[in-house]
């Protein structure tokens, strides 16, 4: 949902999303908006996702490598923008997200079939450089090499790894899917966090963070972009550059708990139904009210755009004098200064709401 010319949001009538806002740009977006992002498009991107395979291993360039791609490579780099992005929970939600603490990398790596992935000069601790090099031997290796190391651990006792016991748990799965040649198998399952969040529980994905989502029901959202680099979990001709890709990464989240993301109190709720989720970014933060059968919330006005997507159920939405029957998937855009008064059917309503200020 948005205005991102790959696909953009229609209005009920036809018209492009875009076309509206730039003819009544002041009055939707806000001055504000306008000269904080310098242009009258949203500099957010919500989505829906709904993942029964695991999507590609990745990570998305920050602004500096971004507007180099671009520049190099418009057709595959479609813009010069960064795409940190939010993942949050609407049923249980599988994902790998940034490394493990380097204390629980370090073991892992010493078991015999992995002991060749790391560098021949052994440095006294096991530092994010030598992180580095041991996903580049991952992501360079020989698929019949991958394979093999593959094989070799699932036969491994589930004690060997330690508390990461999922590893042996998950490898016939993720082989069935991707092949047990793919490099994502390795890179994911043995230097990667594994989180299980719940319905409601978010992470946060920064700039330049390896990231793959394996399965589960998602709001997610994202800064302008739509700026990707893949590079396991995915066909062989879809992968880019490793050299590229290892170039790219950063060290941080270090662990399960930095990857978290969660719901705060929202100051503009009238009858605190309506949680925020706020990344550390300026492109946007999300709403999520939750209403019971016939419960109301107003939502004060914001300084800027937002999407408004019912999550589940129904309401009736009051806005500016008119009044609108709210169902299951209904996406609304609302202008800026725009009070929202919600009533929730007989079913109640769950809205996630992109917005910037």
């Amino acid at each position: 949902m948005g205005t991102y010319p790959d696909l953009p949001s229609y209005t009920f009538d036809g018209k492009d999303l875009q076309d509206v806002l730039d003819d009544n740009a002041e009055e939707l977006i806000g001055a504000g908006v306008i000269k904080k992002f310098g242009h009258t498009k949203l500099p957010y991107l919500p989505k829906v996702l709904s993942i029964a395979k695991a999507l590609p291993l990745q990570l998305h360039p920050n602004k500096d490598l971004a507007s180099k791609l671009h520049e190099k490579d418009p057709s595959n780099f479609t813009d010069p923008n960064h795409k940190p992005e939010i993942a949050l929970a609407l049923t249980k939600f599988e994902a790998f997200c940034g490394f493990k603490p380097l204390e629980k990398i370090g073991p892992l790596l010493q078991l015999e079939p992995l002991k060749k992935f790391l560098p021949s000069v052994k440095k006294p601790d096991f530092d994010d450089q030598t992180l580095k090099h041991v996903v580049k031997a991952m992501l360079t290796a020989e698929e019949k090499d991958i394979g093999t190391t593959v094989e070799a651990l699932h036969k491994l006792d589930k004690s060997s790894f330690g508390d990461d016991t999922y590893i042996p748990e998950l490898i016939p799965r993720l082989a069935e899917q991707y092949d047990k040649t793919d490099p994502g198998l390795l890179v994911a399952l043995i230097t990667m966090n594994y989180l299980v969040l719940q319905p409601g529980e978010g992470i946060f994905i920064p700039a330049d963070g390896i990231h793959a989502y394996l399965a589960g029901d998602i709001i997610e959202c994202m800064a302008r972009s739509n700026n990707v680099l893949n590079t396991g979990f995915c066909p062989s001709a879809e992968r880019n550059s490793a050299d590229l890709f290892v170039s790219c990464l950063t060290f941080n989240p270090h662990s399960p708990a930095e990857c978290m993301l969660t719901a705060q109190p929202y100051k503009g709720s009238k009858s605190s139904k309506t949680t925020v989720y706020k990344p550390p970014m300026s492109e946007f933060n999300m709403l999520v009210t939750d209403l019971g059968a016939r419960d109301k919330e107003t939502l004060a006005p914001v300084a800027g755009p937002a999407i408004f997507l019912a999550t589940k159920g129904g309401a009736t939405l009051r806005a500016k004098g008119k009044e609108y029957t709210v169902g299951e998937g209904n996406v609304f855009f609302i202008g800026q200064g725009t009070e929202v008064e919600l009533e929730g059917s007989a079913h109640g309503l769950q809205a996630h709401i992109a917005y910037v200020e």
